[in-house]
């Protein structure tokens, strides 16, 4: 019965598809984890007219879903960029977690008391010096909740990225079975079973990173 995940083909074919996932999930995250910092400094700063620019963004990106983002960028953009699948599945997530992140970051810094500013002041640091050795190490803090919960819809939601033709985890275990559902009733649970646990695997741990850090820090 369990035949169709012990076939080695069918396990390196699965493997191989959980690091497409794993890929687009890894390069997503780092781009979001970087731009949503700058993005997020920047709108909590007192400009309005960045901060109307930026709020506008965000609003996009949240009320469009992430399978039309998806459909825009790889079947109308790629005409012009000649983007990949994998590409375009990276420029989505990426445009999606940057503007989340930015949001969280934001939150994050406006939640420092006023008095944290002034202090950092009066010692004669500079706005700049301010926000990289007292605000943004002091909204890291606040900010690991949100961001891990991010993450991992991050990691979870790429299971979409199928519906372009890329043969990620999901993909390759349709493929697999279809292939032995003659032969074998359980495909299907056994298979998308064994992807489940896959899926769990990869963010069951940074949930606990998550849990380990704020007990540390508190």
């Amino acid at each position: 019965m369990f035949d169709v995940i012990l076939n080695e083909t069918n396990f390196l074919r699965l493997m191989a598809g959980l690091w497409i996932t794993v890929k687009i999930s890894l390069i997503s995250i780092i781009i979001s984890l970087i731009g949503g910092l700058i993005l997020g400094v920047l709108m909590s700063s007192k400009n309005k007219f960045i901060y109307i620019i930026l709020k506008i963004c965000l609003e996009i990106v949240r009320i469009m879903p992430q399978l039309v983002w998806l459909f825009i960028v790889y079947f109308g953009l790629s005409s012009i960029f000649s983007f990949s699948a994998i590409t375009a599945s990276i420029v989505v997530f990426s445009i999606w977690g940057v503007f989340e992140m930015m949001d969280l970051v934001r939150g994050a810094v406006l939640s420092i008391p006023k008095h944290t500013f002034e202090s950092a002041a009066s010692l004669g640091l500079k706005k700049f010096q301010i926000y990289i050795y007292v605000i943004i190490p002091l909204a890291l803090r606040r900010l690991i909740p949100g961001a891990i919960n991010l993450l991992s819809r991050m990691i979870k939601s790429t299971s979409i990225v199928v519906l372009i033709g890329v043969v990620e985890v999901l993909k390759v275990s349709q493929q697999i079975i279809e292939l032995n559902l003659l032969t074998n009733n359980y495909a299907p649970l056994i298979v998308y079973g064994f992807v489940f646990f896959l899926y769990f695997a990869i963010c069951y741990p940074v949930s606990k990173l998550s849990k380990i850090l704020e007990n540390r820090w508190n």
